[in-house]
């Protein structure tokens, strides 16, 4: 990161691979992170899924951040998948996804927005991904990631529109991290060349570059893990 971290973090979706290596990448930077996840106890417990949970979350916030990063995501869960066809689809599958993708960080920004600065910089970045470009979909299939991808990008582009009236300073963007070694990839990891399979500590130091690259103008964009952008 540059010569100016931020003052204060928030990391959501702490326990997994890349959440967890955010916050030590930022810890080794001395920058003061408050970590929530799902998994945590007590005051660090927030369920993307249950709004009364991220309210909470953020109405224990002892400090202004001025980085608030979602590391969640739902790709497979139990014999679920992504979908080959659309005969698979499931309505029950589908709103599962849209519920973990892109509701879960719309409500995270509903609630956290508020808490971050009125004036300067201040970055709100959730990890979306690249297979929710609409224009780049060339193969089809996995309909309800995609789909909830898109959603949240779309999500993402409005609630910058209104934070702009907020504060003009901040920042709110869409980050696509690559193909990551996690939990959330392993099932999908046999066509992934060896130099575009990241380890975790890698991609959270990767992600952190492009956010302290990010200008207000960028506000509202999804930007890969290389800072290229990426069409809708």
């Amino acid at each position: 990161m540059s010569s100016t971290p931020p003052r204060s973090a928030v990391v959501i979706g702490a326990s997994g691979g890349i959440g967890g290596a955010l916050v030590a990448a930022l810890t080794e930077e001395e920058v003061p992170v408050r970590a929530f996840a799902r998994a945590f106890p007590g005051a660090d417990h927030l369920d993307i899924t249950d709004e009364a949970s991220i309210a909470a979350a953020a109405a224990s916030l002892a400090q202004t951040p001025d980085l608030v990063i979602v590391a969640t995501g739902l790709l497979h869960e139990g014999d679920r998948g992504p979908e080959k066809s659309i005969a698979a689809l499931d309505p029950a599958w589908l709103a599962r996804q849209y519920a973990v993708n892109a509701i879960g960080p719309a409500l995270v920004a509903k609630h956290f927005l508020p808490r971050m600065p009125k004036t300067g910089r201040c970055v709100f970045a959730v990890l979306s991904a690249r297979i929710g470009s609409i224009s780049d979909n060339r193969l089809g299939g996995w309909y309800g990631y995609r789909a909830a991808k898109a959603g949240l990008n779309q999500l993402i582009r409005t609630i910058a529109v209104e934070e702009r009236r907020r504060n003009d300073r901040s920042i709110v963007v869409g980050l696509h991290p690559g193909t990551v070694d996690t939990a959330l990839s392993r099932p999908f990891q046999a066509n992934v060349r060896a130099d575009q399979l990241f380890a975790p500590d890698r991609a959270a130091v990767q992600l952190l570059d492009v956010i302290d690259g990010l200008k207000a103008p960028d506000s509202g964009r999804l930007f890969g893990w290389d800072g290229t952008e990426i069409a809708p």
